[in-house]
């Protein structure tokens, strides 16, 4: 039995299709969530989402909210949520440059600056890194 799966975040929603099954990085590890998981609520962490459809895989950058699993579906509600191959990689690199000067420049700046770049800095690095790994590996498909 297929698993509804749906990820929003607060401009869109990014994803809605039936799964065979999704791994989401919780704040404590990794969670895995196939058809007939029991109920859940979770926090989200930083990480790469991956969803298994029809023996494909896709991947999504995500970073934080929430998981609501139900009967019927899996809701992901993330700050953001970016599919691996939507990324623009060149984008990305210039967003972690950008973070990495922030941060170069942080003694003269108060801490909520300096969160906000080592924010920007991590959200940069998932998405190089997701981005890379699908472009090194082409779209997944298991047999």
């Amino acid at each position: 039995m297929p698993l509804l799966l749906e990820i929003v975040t607060p401009e869109k929603l990014a994803y809605s299709d039936t799964v065979d099954g999704v791994q989401l990085p919780g704040v404590e590890g990794e969670l895995g969530v196939l058809p007939h998981h029991a109920p859940l609520v979770s926090m989200l962490g930083v990480g790469e989402l991956r969803i298994r459809k029809g023996g494909a895989e896709e991947s999504f950058a995500i970073v934080g909210g929430f998981l609501q699993v139900r009967p019927d579906r899996v809701v992901v509600m993330a700050e953001t949520a970016d599919m691996a191959s939507e990324i623009d990689l060149e984008t990305a690199q210039e967003a972690r440059r950008e973070a990495e000067r922030a941060l170069e420049g942080a003694a003269h700046t108060d801490a909520v600056d300096l969160a906000a770049a080592r924010a920007s800095l991590q959200q940069a690095l998932l998405r190089i890194r997701v981005a890379e790994r699908r472009h090194r590996e082409g779209p997944r498909r298991h047999g």
